[in-house]
């Protein structure tokens, strides 16, 4: 998999080549907004990182100049504006998504690998997820159980609920709104933060299973397997 990074920072840029290289993802930095479109265009990347500060040309007027140009590319924004009319902007410009500076490096890992599955077309099974398997986990439809490999993985009814809709959408966020209406069906007088309780209890569950429960600000809740 191949990324354009379009950051000025220099720590940024090693950083992410780094860490990222570790996971098999070809990272390629452009540090300039003037020359960022020219090798968007020769490297033909999977998805480009756009940091919106840029020198000479800012991330959104590369952007606007890209999309002109008939460049496709899914676009993941970075940036330290994180304001909802920043976010806006940007969206509105042609980007795919938005990740505000500090993030973490599973979640900026995530939201690449889900722009390039999206842009492929490419369904989590088809991706190398199966969505009866997830690391150590393995789930059995006939029984409806959850295994950590050989072991009943014991949970209660309503953490059982929300790792189910987790694994039947493998590499993909879950909204806290769905989660909510699986785990508390019918539930009226439940406060609408007590998905945040099953949560916090699930993922201390998992450890050790292979899986990793990642909390995706924005878009809610989404079940990868532990790098």
């Amino acid at each position: 998999m191949k990324l354009l990074l379009v950051e000025d920072d220099p720590s940024m840029q090693i950083t992410l080549q780094r860490t990222l290289g570790r996971r098999r993802i070809d990272v390629r930095v452009c540090g300039d907004g003037a020359e960022a479109v020219a090798q968007w265009r020769a490297i033909e990347p999977d998805v480009v990182a756009l940091d919106l500060s840029l020198p000479n040309v800012d991330g959104l007027q590369v952007l606007a100049q890209a999309r002109a140009e008939g460049l496709r590319t899914p676009v993941l924004l970075l940036t330290a504006r994180g304001t909802v009319g920043d976010r806006i902007v940007g969206l509105n410009a042609g980007a795919d998504d938005y990740l505000p500076k500090p993030f973490d490096l599973d979640e900026l890992e995530a939201r690449i690998r889900a722009l390039r599955r999206r842009s492929h077309g490419v369904a989590g099974q088809d991706a190398g997820l199966n969505p009866q398997e997830i690391g150590g986990l393995r789930f059995e439809p006939d029984n409806g159980a959850i295994y950590n490999r050989a072991e009943l993985l014991e949970l209660t009814p309503r953490e059982l609920a929300l790792l189910k809709a987790l694994m039947m959408k493998p590499g993909h966020a879950v909204t806290k709104e769905r989660l909510f209406e699986l785990v508390f069906p019918g539930e009226t007088d439940v406060q609408y933060e007590a998905i945040e309780v099953v949560v916090y209890r699930l993922r201390k569950k998992l450890v050790g299973t292979g899986a990793v429960l990642m909390t995706m600000r924005g878009l809610g809740y989404l079940l990868r397997p532990e790098t």
